[in-house]
């Protein structure tokens, strides 16, 4: 059976945590590297909260806490991902789809639910 051990996982964890400096939605096509994410960022939430680093389902994660103010739009379109990024770096930590697309309009605010950043558990292939 494969192992890594948890501080491995965690340790991965925790310099997403120390890197990231906001959050952006994006188009509906998967961010891949900080170019695709900042062409496709449809807003932006400044400092993100991320939660502390613990056992998910099936292996580590970090929580990012629900958006319910500061999450700015400044494009119209419809959203699909979510990116986690370091402005200054220009660089992408990671992405995900969101729950559901959600259309979003220039000048307006969007909310997110909280979701986990995760890695899982190695197994045998």
């Amino acid at each position: 059976m494969a192992f890594i051990d948890d501080t491995c996982y965690d340790a991965a964890l925790q310099e997403i945590k120390t890197n990231v400096t906001d959050l952006f939605i994006c188009k509906t096509a998967e961010p891949t590297d900080w170019t695709s994410a900042n062409a496709n960022k449809l807003g932006t939430k400044n400092a993100p909260t991320l939660g502390a680093i613990g056992n998910g389902a099936s292996g580590r994660k970090f929580t990012v806490s629900a958006i319910t103010t500061g999450g700015s739009v400044t494009v119209t379109d419809t959203a699909g991902w979510w990116a986690l990024v370091d402005i200054a770096g220009t660089k992408l930590w990671a992405a995900g789809p969101l729950s559901a697309t959600q259309a979003v309009t220039s000048g307006n605010t969007f909310t997110l639910s909280a979701f986990d950043v995760n890695f899982t558990d190695a197994t045998d292939v």
